[in-house]
């Protein structure tokens, strides 16, 4: 039996699987809101009281740099290390692997069905892939081109400057500015990042803020409220945010694909792209994706696909726990 799991910095996922690295089953899976919890190894101390299973290997992936097995992640207050963690269960040892690296290693089990595709790009292209995922943070990650393999490895280019394309984003620079000493991408690409580009337009006078607005949004959750009314096309300042964030969105996905050379194809994961697909359908978001000056017809020949399925970092951890147990299988039976 494989224990996986998902830890983002608003819901960590844990599961049990059954089957083999190229389709791995569910059998139980449970949703824990991270903040609700000092760690890691509280929630699993919860899950194993509550499906009592052998644990056979387990791996986990988790929004933050892994280092040495260790990580101390940006969006939570928790340090998780692979060792506790393997004490927990007690196992010899437990994967630790940044998220995006999950995610990316999940795309080997996912089916035609579990994608949209945004762009076709040009026939037949294979090579490197690339993965961008806004969510709570934001992931990318690279998969290396081996044969007929790709070899994901983990990255964390989210965290890297914003560089802003236009006059009205150094204005949003500018503002960013004066709330963080650093801004990075993920500062404007991500659920947060959508409430600072909206408070942008709010507070430099863009944009009008209507009092129910105003109202909903000290209610509910400020990037939902956003979004759903962006999409509906009913509060001009939601509509200006989300077209400044998919624009935003599309630039950081071609500067993405340079970086990895990614001539396979790049993939949007993550919670926000499949709730916002119809925006990133519209012609802005490929418009921002090619606009590369001299390396504009290199873009035009990537592949760009959402991915629908959000289990993707679950089904990941699970696979690279599966191959950790082969492996150790087969090196016993040696």
């Amino acid at each position: 039996m494989i224990l996986a799991g998902d830890i983002g910095g608003t819901n960590t996922r844990l599961a049990f699987f059954e089957g083999t690295p190229q389709r791995p089953v569910p059998v139980v899976t449970k949703v824990f809101p991270s903040r609700n919890h000092s760690g890691l190894e509280e929630i699993l101390r919860i899950f194993l009281a509550e499906h009592q299973r052998p644990v056979g290997a387990a791996a986990f992936g988790i929004a933050g740099p892994v280092k040495d097995g260790r990580c101390q992640t940006p969006n939570l207050p928790w340090i998780v290390d692979s060792t506790s963690v393997a004490r927990c269960l007690g196992l010899p040892a437990a994967g630790l692997l940044n998220d995006l690296e999950a995610n990316a290693h999940g795309i080997a089990v996912l089916g035609p069905n579990d994608f949209i595709t945004l762009y076709e790009g040009a026939p037949g292209a294979s090579g490197n892939r690339a993965l961008i995922s806004a969510g709570t943070g934001l992931g990318e990650a690279g998969l290396v081109a081996e044969g007929n393999e790709y070899r994901p490895y983990a990255s964390e280019g989210g965290h890297a400057d914003f560089a802003p394309r236009t006059e009205e984003e150094v204005a949003l620079l500018r503002y960013l500015w004066q709330f963080f000493d650093h801004v990075s991408y993920e500062r404007v690409l991500s659920g947060p990042g959508l409430n600072n580009i909206y408070q942008f337009l709010r507070d430099t006078g863009r944009a009008d803020e209507p009092a129910s607005l105003a109202e909903e949004l000290a209610r509910r959750d400020p990037p939902r409220v956003i979004a759903e009314h962006g999409l509906q096309g009913d509060s001009p300042i939601c509509a200006l945010a989300m077209e400044m964030f998919v624009s935003i969105y599309g630039a950081e996905t071609g500067n993405l694909a340079l970086r990895a050379m990614a001539t396979g194809g790049v993939y949007l994961g993550g919670g926000v792209a499949p709730k916002i697909l119809p925006k990133l359908q519209d012609p802005a978001f490929l418009k921002a994706f090619r606009a590369k000056g001299r390396l504009s017809n290199f873009l035009e020949a990537v592949p760009v696909r959402v991915i629908m399925n959000d289990q993707t970092a679950l089904l990941g951890a699970a696979r690279v726990a599966f191959l950790a147990s082969l492996k150790s299988w087969i090196a016993g039976a040696e």
